[in-house]
Formats: C-alpha cells, sequence, structure tokens
C-alpha cells in the first residue's frame, strides 16, 4: 500500500524474501546488502535473443538488477578499481523486462526514471518484483560507497566493459525509493497524479498562451 507518512529507512537483503518485499510501501528508503549484478541491453540481449546462457546462478546468487554502466576499470592483475555506480534511465530496457524477470528470477530492479505503470502491472506483479530508483542525479559517487568489491566481470570482451554484467558485493547500498510495490503501485504515478490535479489552479488568473 501507499506510504503515507514519514518514508521508513529499510535494509533489505539483494535475495529478498517475498515476506521482505511485501512489507514494503512505494516511496521507503531501501538499502541493501549482499549481491548485486548489472545487466542493461547488452546483457538482454545476449541472453534472451540470442540465447546464451547466463554466466551465473539466478536468482540464487542474487536476485538484483541493476541497470548501471560503472565507473570502473580492470587492471592487468584482474584486480578493479571501481569508483560511482551511476544508474541509468530503465525505461529504455521496457521490451526485455518481463522475459528478463522470467528467466532471471529477478525481485529487485533498481535503476533511475522508473519503468511505466504497464511494466509493474503486466511483468513485474507477475513475477513478485519490485523496482527501486536512484535518488536523483549525481548520486553514482554515494552509491560508489556501498560497493565492497567487485567479485566478478562476465563478458567484458564480448560487451566492452559498460554494457558488461559487473557482480558486486554491496553493504549498505543506497539510499534507493521503492518505486512500484507488490500489487503494482507507482509512486512516480501517484506523485504526477497529484501534481496534474493542481496543476490548473498554477495558472489560475494568467493570460492564456
Amino acid at each position: 500500500m501507499a506510504n503515507a507518512g514519514s518514508p521508513r529507512k529499510i535494509s533489505l537483503s539483494a535475495n529478498p524474501t517475498p515476506e521482505a518485499l511485501a512489507e514494503l510501501a512505494i516511496g521507503d528508503i531501501v538499502y541493501l546488502t549482499g549481491v548485486v549484478y548489472t545487466a542493461r541491453e547488452g546483457v538482454y540481449q545476449r541472453v534472451l535473443e540470442d540465447g546464451k546462457t547466463v554466466p551465473m546462478r539466478l536468482p540464487e546468487e542474487s536476485a538484483a538488477n541493476f541497470h548501471c554502466s560503472p565507473a570502473a576499470t580492470q587492471n592487468e592483475d584482474g584486480s578493479f578499481v571501481l569508483g560511482a555506480v551511476t544508474a541509468t534511465a530503465s525505461f529504455r530496457f521496457s521490451k526485455w523486462i518481463g522475459p528478463w524477470l522470467e528467466t532471471s528470477g529477478a525481485k529487485l530492479i533498481i535503476g533511475k526514471g522508473g519503468m511505466s505503470p504497464e511494466d509493474y502491472r503486466d511483468h513485474f506483479v507477475p513475477n513478485g518484483a519490485i523496482y527501486l530508483t536512484t535518488v536523483g542525479y549525481g548520486t553514482g559517487a554515494l552509491l560508489g560507497r556501498g560497493v565492497k568489491r567487485v567479485r566478478d566481470l562476465h563478458w567484458k570482451i564480448e560487451l566492452g566493459l559498460a554494457q558488461a554484467m559487473w557482480v558486486l558485493e554491496v553493504d549498505n547500498f543506497g539510499p534507493f525509493i521503492v518505486e512500484s510495490d507488490l500489487i503494482g503501485n507507482s509512486l512516480f504515478e501517484r506523485e504526477n497524479a497529484i501534481v496534474a490535479d493542481k496543476l490548473g489552479k498554477v495558472y489560475e488568473g494568467t493570460r492564456p498562451a
């Protein structure tokens, strides 16, 4: 249900139980602990269109898919240097999200700007998943503090660093806002409706354009 009071701060596993997800309300502030992986169009195309096998056990290893291109590099000795982890806009991945949720078993999709109410109702709800959105812009360095280490990097050669599948161990990783809940409510949809309803009053007494 919608969260009408002050936002709650919640620590959540990157492999959340159905009960933990059911407790979340839109507007809650979430911090993640566990393993998060990045997957966006390159990974989606490779798995869903090219039929390649995902190079990690999902959702056993992680149920949290981050739409992100880390500001990171890999050294010659295989070690990593990771700074910011800035989310990318999730609406661009709409055509893959339903099949990906079914294939990966993801319960958390993390990104920027949310997805459409139709995506939530048609794909997230049937798969018991929710959407977490970043808090504003320019938070990549803040989020980077929650990354303990890079566990793995898959498909670096095939997809390049930006599109590769980064596997990140995180602790107190956030903040993120609960944008959708298990029954398909959307924080952005709710707030946009409130703004639209009051918009006319803003222009009362002014000359039409």
